[in-house]
């Protein structure tokens, strides 16, 4: 079952993709007293919101002030140069007193000589994906050398994520019955099996973390942020935050835009939109990578999909065949537990290699040794990085703490099959290849055991620094509209375009964006607006 989410860069893959791959970023205003004012209903399907997302009092309320003057106790994490430690915030805001939520933080002091600059908050999106194995892997040692040098390398793994009172949902073995589950029903049996399963997992994470999927709302973790900050003694936030963490940056900026640092949105996310908005835009970037894939792809004489001058349609009608193929057929994969290559877990790996055009090599040989030797082991692997499923049979709680955040955030995108069934075409239209399987996965919110208590929104956040909010043209994952959406409702950002694919851009071997985010960061000079870089 495919859930759109953000890539993780780290040292191993340079500038492949990992795991965090993208999520559609269902958007949130939270539900409690003290929460962020909403004014209006939830907007008609499709359309943008026109109410924008309320500050908060500057004033720190007194029932909270326990929460920002809290001292933590920094110990050594076991990974070489960084420190770790456990903070407190409140399970629900409205309430401080009924109990609390353990959130894990980590840092590694800056490298350089003389007082930092402060802390560089770091979030590589999601929802789900964490932030402080992004740190360690990857933001803490692989930044900048002269950003490392200048600020405090720092990550909180946001409620619910990983070190932070994890979601739980499904065991090993249930999470890979589950990842196999066909998502493009052909008739009522296999229609009533995917609601089934979307029952079971909603079922199942509202067993084990019921208190817990009430209060793990994007705005809740945006107010962690600014404990977060108070703790680490820092008057304003700086920070960078990719794909979902670009929807978490904004809404601390349109909580908190008086307390606004350095903050750079990279792959950026539209907060006015709807769920079925945002999966149908979505699934338009995923075919306009898939086009750029399918015309590399030709020119390689190990394509399986077709040869030189072999036009991007034909390429996705064969690869729908060989989905095909493998719906009513699937193929060994030489794996120790027994699963075989099928439909979902194919597309699951060629939608990974969506993110990151470096990773067009490995799905021409994974779907080589698919489709010419019945070999099913590289888009099986292609997948499980996808799931963050290792060796063992175990899955980090990615899957689940990512429809925890996206089902809070926004209402579903349908609220039956059915309406499903009548968006097909449009969904087919934005992608022939992926289009059917997009749309039946937007139904994942449908059976969620706890309403969802944001909605569209427009974050302004006025009276914040300058904001760089980053767009890729021809991003699968975070459409490059959705960059030119949010830097158009930001009172002060300033848009940065890199002309060109993958999922976002910072770090990506632009120099022209690595040399204006990297000047922005230590210089506090942003970007001219609408500059542009490939």
């Amino acid at each position: 079952m495919h859930t759109r989410r953000t890539p993780r860069r780290t040292r191993s893959t340079a500038h492949a993709s990992a795991a965090f791959l993208a999520a559609a970023a269902l958007l949130v205003t939270g539900c409690s007293a003290e929460s962020p004012a909403r004014t209006t209903a939830a907007t008609r399907a499709g359309e943008a919101a026109q109410v924008a997302l309320a500050a908060l009092p500057n004033s720190t309320p007194s029932a909270l002030e326990p929460y920002y003057r809290q001292k933590i106790a920094w110990r050594d994490c076991g990974v070489p140069g960084f420190e770790c430690a456990t903070m407190k915030a409140p399970l629900d805001y409205g309430k401080p007193g009924g109990g609390d939520v353990r959130l894990a933080v980590a840092r590694k002091k800056a490298t350089g000589k003389g007082r930092p600059i402060g802390s560089l908050l770091v979030n590589p999106g999601g929802p789900g994906g964490s932030a402080i194995a992004y740190l360690q892997q990857y933001a803490g040692i692989g930044y900048p050398a002269d950003v490392r040098a200048h600020y405090d390398m720092v990550a909180m793994d946001p409620r619910g994520v990983a070190r932070s009172e994890p979601v739980e949902c499904l065991d090993g073995r249930q999470m890979d019955t589950y990842t196999q589950t066909d998502v493009t029903p052909d008739d009522k049996k296999e229609t009533d099996g995917l609601v089934a399963g979307y029952k079971k997992f909603a079922e199942s994470c509202g067993a084990h973390s019921a208190a817990l999927l009430r209060h793990v709302s994007t705005a809740e973790a945006a107010r962690d942020m600014d404990i977060a900050r108070a703790v680490l003694g820092d008057a304003k936030l700086n920070y960078v935050g990719a794909s979902y963490g670009t929807f978490l940056g904004a809404t601390y900026a349109g909580l908190f835009p008086k307390r606004v640092g350095r903050v750079v949105l990279d792959g950026a996310l539209d907060p006015s939109l709807d769920a079925r908005k945002l999966n149908l835009d979505q699934t338009a970037g995923f075919e306009t990578a898939f086009q750029s894939f399918a015309k590399d792809c030709v020119r390689h004489t190990d394509c399986p999909l077709g040869g030189k001058g072999t036009p991007p349609a034909q390429v996705g009608d064969r690869l729908k065949a060989f989905f095909r193929k493998l719906d009513a057929h699937p193929i060994p994969a030489g794996d120790q537990d027994g699963r075989k290559l099928g439909e979902a877990l194919a597309t699951t790996g060629v939608i990974a290699a969506m993110y990151d055009e470096t990773s067009w090599p490995q799905l021409r040989g994974a779907l080589s040794a698919a489709m010419k030797k019945n070999d099913g082991a590289g888009l099986l692997a292609l997948s499980d990085s996808y799931y963050e499923r290792g060796g063992n049979g175990h899955y980090t709680n990615l899957m689940s703490a990512n429809a925890a955040v996206n089902c809070l955030d926004n209402p579903p995108a349908f609220a039956t099959p059915d309406g499903v069934k009548k968006s097909l075409p449009a969904f087919e239209k934005a992608s022939p290849v992926f289009g059917a399987g997009l749309a039946w996965s937007s139904l994942n919110c449908t059976y969620w055991p706890v309403a969802a208590t944001g909605e569209p929104h427009r974050i302004e956040a006025k009276g914040a620094a300058p904001i760089v909010v980053v767009g890729t043209t021809r991003d699968p994952a975070t459409p490059y509209s959705w960059a030119q959406s949010l830097s158009r409702q930001l009172s002060s950002a300033r848009l940065l375009t890199y002309a060109g694919d993958g999922h976002t851009a910072y770090g990506r071997g632009s120099a022209c964006i690595d040399t204006a985010i990297n000047t922005y960061l230590l210089h506090v000079t942003p970007p001219t607006q609408g500059k542009r870089c490939s």
